[in-house]
């Protein structure tokens, strides 16, 4: 029989391996274990206390995703951005989202909501959150597929994108000032607002590939930081963190 939580259509709990993966994927994603770091087992587990098996196991699941390389004899650290990924992230990320348009009819109701995350947006940036802000560009994304009709393509883009999620993240900190990317998010909701399909794909599509001139400056200011897919030897030392 199904426990009282699963019949009020509570999520179950995650299990330890499970909340040790997420704790430590968003870490990395969000730069709180910048790429280079090197990675412990036993540090880990003493800090989210747990022990060393869901941590090990979750490191595991992190390789296979990308975002922590392995070195034999030296260590496990936090994978370098590898700008392969990046791009091929870019490319499904606006191969999805700007097709999706296509299928967008947005009532009044709709550009209420979007208009809503927007002012969101524009107070995390007056608060200087840079984490919210984060949170609320991945929502009005997923908003624009929901109103399309696409909302469940948002976990083929969502699995694609770590990488592109750090580089994001990067741009953050060191380039782009987010109230651009907020006149970005308005420009696409204006002519979504005026009907116009046409003027919306060009404000997306050049919002969306604006990271690619971010990375640059940021690898020339930064190139520790990234993979052009050569093989790195790293060394067991602290790197300094960036948040």
């Amino acid at each position: 029989m199904a426990s009282d939580k699963h019949r009020k259509g509570q999520a179950p709990r995650l299990s330890v391996r499970d909340q040790t993966l997420e704790t430590l994927r968003r870490r990395i994603i969000s730069l709180q274990l910048p790429p280079g770091e090197p990675l412990s087992e036993n540090e880990l587990a003493q800090e989210l206390g747990v022990s060393r098996t869901p941590v090990r196991e979750s490191l595991i699941l992190l390789r296979e995703e990308g975002l922590v390389q392995v070195y034999p004899q030296i260590g496990s650290f936090v994978s370098l951005v590898d700008l392969g990924r990046v791009s091929e992230a870019q490319f499904v990320r606006e191969a999805i989202e700007c097709a999706s348009l296509r299928d967008l009819s947005v009532d009044g109701a709709g550009i209420a909501g979007l208009r809503v995350i927007l002012q969101s947006q524009t107070e995390a940036d007056a608060n200087s959150d840079v984490d919210e802000f984060f949170r609320l560009d991945e929502d009005f994304h997923r908003e624009l597929l929901r109103l399309a009709g696409h909302e469940s393509a948002w976990a083929a883009v969502n699995s694609a994108k770590a990488h592109l999620d750090r580089a994001r993240r990067l741009s953050l900190l060191d380039t782009r000032p987010i109230a651009t990317l907020i006149q970005q998010h308005t420009a696409v909701v204006d002519a979504l607002e005026a009907n116009n399909l046409t003027d919306a794909d060009s404000s997306l599509r050049l919002h969306l590939r604006g990271v690619f001139e971010d990375v640059q400056r940021i690898q020339q200011a930064t190139p520790q930081l990234f993979s052009d897919g050569a093989i790195m030897r790293p060394t067991r030392r602290s790197v300094a963190r960036l948040t």
